[in-house]
């Protein structure tokens, strides 16, 4: 089981009025929508990482790729 935190945040009166109305767990979906966020940036980061590498190696050949990742290999 994971640690948990405390934290408060303040929603629209009517907003939680109709969710317990509808008996949604609050708590619930406001984790899940915060673990989706953070998968959907962590992806962004990552494909922005990919795009700043993809420019820099650019003018590499594939041939030039693979002798330099030989060679990482042997300098472990």
């Amino acid at each position: 089981m994971s640690k948990k935190d405390v934290i408060c945040i303040r929603i629209d009166k009517n907003l939680k009025e109709k969710a317990k109305e509808l008996g949604i767990n609050i708590k619930e979906v406001i984790e899940r929508a915060l673990k989706e966020e953070i998968a959907k940036r962590k992806a962004e980061k990552i494909k922005k990482l990919a795009e700043k590498l993809s420019e820099l190696i650019k003018d590499v050949t594939p041939e030039e790729f693979t002798r330099l990742v030989k060679e990482t290999r042997y300098e472990r």
